[in-house]
């Protein structure tokens, strides 16, 4: 469940050592941080330093953010120059015209993708387990061997559960698009 708390509260309470405000801060903005990223045109190990980058600044500036109900917007804000100068120190010749990088050319596209990201997330934290830990762990990239580890069930059951939780997430989305 999100925590109701806005985000000033969550960065006072960060900044005191709360461990679940940072829990709660990632869960509302993580997958919006990867999507802009991504926009970007970063590789995935790229896009990972992007966001881990992102992440380590708001450590950095915790005690000096103007406007901490504003968090996602200076979130997303500084994911994107972080990519952008990720792609710049990766010599890629499109990540120096940045006219025409995709970072800069379709920021509503990130926008609307983030936003799309951040239902589904919603959607998946509604599933009971093992569907919510299982489908969380194969959107990243998690490979059924390792699922199995990490759920502790049979090698065999993992992709027959995969199906089963995809179906009833899918069931899920389409009830809700259903819902004015």
């Amino acid at each position: 469940m999100e925590d109701p708390r806005g985000g000033a509260e969550l960065l006072v309470a960060m900044a005191a050592g709360d461990h679940s405000a940072w829990c709660d801060l990632e869960a509302r903005f993580g997958q919006q941080l990867w999507s802009v990223a991504r926009a970007c045109g970063l590789n995935e190990a790229d896009t990972a330093d992007a966001v881990q980058g992102t992440w380590l600044r708001l450590l950095e500036h915790l005690s000096c953010i103007r406007e901490p109900a504003s968090i996602g917007a200076w979130l997303s804000t500084t994911v994107r120059r972080e990519a952008m100068l990720i792609a710049r120190r990766g010599g890629a010749e499109s990540a120096l015209d940045t006219a025409s990088h995709p970072c800069e050319a379709d920021p509503a596209s990130a926008i609307l993708e983030a936003d799309e990201g951040r239902l589904l997330w919603q959607a998946i934290s509604t599933l009971h387990e093992p569907c919510r830990t299982l489908l969380r762990l194969v959107a990243g990239d998690t490979g059924n061997q390792q699922l199995a580890v990490r759920l502790g069930v049979p090698a065999g059951s993992v992709g027959p559960t995969k199906a089963r939780c995809l179906d009833k997430l899918r069931t899920l989305i389409s009830l809700e698009e259903l819902v004015p």
